[in-house]
Formats: structure tokens, C-alpha cells, sequence
């Protein structure tokens, strides 16, 4: 199966066995369907269904984060430029001796890559750079929109997957690729659904911290908050009142405390599983246990 090019703060590879037993019965039945994902991230879901036995018919994959769009877009159509690029950036790092050489060259590349002055594809060739180089492959950014993230510990961090970035370059082919926000983008696959196939929605938004010290999730200059949490909802509402089947992933609040039943509540009229997954970024290593997801949905 097609593997994530980036890393990325509740990355859903780990869930994968628990999203896909949980998928709705058309496409289990091999139905002509189309796909829907209003928050990107390292796109494991769509990449699993667009490399399966039964891949949708049409798909729309979608983010708030402009430097991330960019950077499939650049996997969709230039992957060989892309790779070049990060030939040379692999190149130049791996000359430098230890972590103390390659600080002034990491916070140049950073700071090449928040002016947002060159050209494309090495936007998108930064942006691998920095996923890969940075403390604990995070994305986040300040309220300048300025990624803000320190150097990582890797003493030599690879950043060219030539043939995971062909694959994906191949699986996104024919695959719509949008800078929205998950409102309009919810809105923009209404409104092209012509065919009127089945539509399944994959909700994976930025996660709600369980605590002040874990809110690692500012992936754009505009943070999400529970107002938008609960605005999300309200979208959910609308899928399913046309017939849309969604499923939405989200941190399970009960977790450090079991009085904060935050979504139970909110989605109280859904089916809400919970699951077992180990979170992939931690900024102590020794924490890094198996907490539990939750997985909801309308169907």
C-alpha cells in the first residue's frame, strides 16, 4: 500500500485497520463512490483508498495549510523536479559534520521558507526538508503564519523517497486537490457531485489538545479552537441530513480526564468508537503511549 511522503501530528497509518473496518457498505461492495478530505495532513487514508482493490471514482483532498497544498500539487505534477530539488538539499546537509554544522544551514532553509519567495517546487522541497529535519517531523506555525519549528535530533535525516513520491505522484492523478477551508470544501463537493455517487467524508481535523502542554496542532496561522470543533459539527449535521456518510477522527478527551466528556457530548446522537493508538509525536520520548482515538460516525 501507498505510503505518506510527510510526517504529520496524528498521522492515520496507525488507525488504517481500524478506519477501513469501519468504511461504509457501498464501498466495501465495490460501488462507484467519491471521496472527500477536508483536512489533508499526510493523506494515509486517501492514499490506502486510492491504491485499493475498489479506489473511488472521484476525490477531493483538501487543506487550510497553502504550504501544504502546494506541496501535493507539486507531488502531482512535477515529483521528478521535486525530487531533484531534494537531491541536492540531501546532498548539502549530509556534507555537514554533526548537529551543531547543520543548525545555521537548517534555520536558513527555514527562514528561506517563510519569506514564501521561490518558486514552487522548492517550496514543496523545503517544506519535505523541514518535515524531515525538524524536532519530531511537526508543522506548526506562529500567528505570522511563520513555521516556528527548532531543529530535530536526527543525526542524518533522509528526505528523498523517490519511489514513494512516484507512487503517490500516481495515485494523485486525477484527484482534485484544493486550498479550502473544510466548510467550502464540503460545500465545492456538494456542488460537483453531478453524478450524484455516494459520497464518503473523512474528517481528521486538528486535534483537541488534552492538555495546554500538548497543543502541538497549530498547523495554520489560525488555530483551531473548540468553536470551531463545534462548528465542524454543525457541518457533520448538514452531511447527514443529505445523505452523506462521514466518518471523523478526533483525541479522546476521557483520557487524562474522565469527567471531560467534550465530544460524547457534542456528537452525542453518533455512533463513537474508541480506539487504541499510539501517538506518533511526543516532546518527551518515554511518554509516548498507547492513548485512545475516538472514531465517529453517521453511519
Amino acid at each position: 500500500m501507498a505510503k505518506p511522503f510527510i510526517k504529520w501530528v496524528g498521522g492515520k497509518s496507525q488507525l488504517i485497520p481500524e478506519i477501513t473496518s469501519r468504511l461504509p457498505e457501498y464501498i466495501e461492495a465495490g460501488q462507484p463512490y467519491q471521496y472527500v478530505e477536508p483536512f489533508v495532513g499526510s493523506a494515509a487514508v486517501a492514499l490506502h483508498l486510492l491504491d485499493s482493490q475498489n479506489p473511488p471514482t472521484k476525490v477531493i483532498l483538501s487543506d487550510i495549510n497553502t504550504d501544504l497544498v502546494n506541496l501535493y500539487k507539486v507531488v502531482q505534477s512535477h515529483p521528478q523536479k521535486l525530487l531533484n530539488y531534494l537531491q541536492t538539499l540531501q546532498d548539502e546537509y549530509d556534507q555537514l559534520e554533526d548537529k551543531e554544522a547543520k543548525k545555521p544551514y537548517y534555520y536558513a532553509k527555514r527562514e528561506e521558507f517563510n519569506l514564501r519567495e521561490t518558486d514552487a517546487i522548492k517550496h514543496a522541497g523545503l517544506f519535505m526538508f523541514l518535515n524531515r529535519a525538524g524536532f519530531n517531523g511537526l508543522y506548526r506555525v506562529n500567528s505570522k503564519n511563520k513555521f516556528n519549528v527548532p531543529i530535530g535530533s536526527y543525526k542524518q535525516p533522509k528526505f528523498v523517497f523517490e519511489e514513494v513520491i512516484h507512487r503517490c505522484s500516481e495515485l494523485l492523478q486525477n484527484v482534485e486537490i484544493l486550498n479550502m477551508s473544510f466548510e467550502d470544501t464540503i460545500q465545492t463537493a456538494q456542488d460537483s457531485n453531478k453524478e450524484q455517487l455516494p459520497t464518503f467524508v473523512y474528517l481528521d481535523p486538528p486535534y483537541k489538545p488534552l492538555s495546554e502542554s500538548s497543543s502541538f496542532t497549530s498547523y495554520a496561522k489560525d488555530s483551531f479552537n473548540d468553536e470551531d470543533q463545534v462548528k465542524l459539527k454543525q457541518a457533520c449535521d448538514l452531511l447527514d441530513n443529505q445523505g452523506y456518510q462521514w466518518l471523523l477522527s478526533n483525541s479522546d478527551t476521557t483520557n487524562l480526564d474522565p469527567e471531560n466528556r467534550f465530544f460524547d457530548e457534542l456528537y452525542s446522537e453518533y455512533t463513537i468508537d474508541r480506539v487504541s493508538a499510539g501517538r506518533s509525536v511526543n516532546s518527551k520520548g518515554s511518554k509516548r503511549g498507547k492513548i485512545n482515538e475516538l472514531l465517529i460516525r453517521n453511519y
